[in-house]
């Protein structure tokens, strides 16, 4: 766990994540187009999509933005495309394993930008499965700490089938196997717990220490490159850097 956390710290205290509301509107709706298209356009039938709309919704995306993503999703109307899901692996420099998801209505297109990326940044696309064997793939659900108490939520999460509940600042973080994930968050939205992200993640076996500063910031460079990049949805590491590097690091 402990390299998942620090991987979410990093990102937050290098700004990866604060890019500008257009862009998180772009990936939420590829995520509900795909959502769609796997599981139905009704959201009470599709735990996926009905989990996406609230995130979204959380981030102020219009209806009708959300709606044309659905449609977009079933193939309905004149936005209606195939959007694929598709991982790539890669090294980063010092060893870094990394998982990049991508939501793309161009393969090949996504494909040479996952190679310049790397290469741009003294990284290495690899093969499939070349990575992936190093994490496991997890459920994750958010719920804001003043939403309940840390015991309630600990016994709800615990009889609906989840693994292990922590804290990240402000948050609750609910880990559940990947199967469990939409029948957890069922059962906490049947007992009204506000939740504000439901999501798999891929958390990683072991970490690899980064200690040289010019590595970091090359391993940091790659992922939030990779993270601008408007096919890319999710970067996962196993990164290990210190809090003390990362303050030294320039923004």
């Amino acid at each position: 766990m402990s390299g998942h956390s620090k991987w979410s710290k990093v990102k937050r205290a290098k700004g990866a994540l604060d890019v500008k509301r257009g862009a998180i509107f772009s990936k939420f709706a590829k995520e509900i187009s795909v959502a769609a298209r796997v599981g139905g356009g009704d959201p009470e039938g599709n735990p996926r999509l009905r989990s996406v709309i609230e995130m979204a919704r959380a981030q102020s995306m219009p209806n009708d933005n959300i709606d044309r993503a659905i449609k977009r999703g079933t193939g309905e109307g004149i936005d209606a495309a195939s959007i694929e899901e598709i991982i790539y692996e890669g090294y980063a420099p010092g060893g870094v394993a990394v998982i990049v998801e991508t939501a793309t209505d161009n393969k090949n297109r996504t494909a040479a930008e996952m190679r310049h990326i790397f290469s741009k940044h003294d990284g290495n696309l690899a093969t499939s499965g070349s990575v992936s064997y190093m994490f496991h793939k997890k459920g994750r659900i958010t719920v804001p700490r003043d939403a309940i108490s840390e015991e309630r939520l600990f016994e709800l999460a615990l009889e609906a089938g989840a693994e292990e509940l922590t804290t990240e600042e402000g948050t609750y973080v609910i880990l559940t196997s990947h199967d469990q994930l939409y029948a957890v968050a069922e059962a906490l939205r049947q007992a009204s717990v506000t939740t504000d992200g439901t999501k798999f993640t891929f958390i990683p076996d072991t970490t690899v220490p980064v200690a040289d500063e010019a590595a970091a910031l090359q391993v940091l460079r790659l992922c939030d490159s990779l993270e601008e990049d408007g096919d890319v949805q999710n970067v996962y590491s196993n990164l290990d850097i210190s809090d003390e590097l990362l303050a030294r690091l320039p923004a």
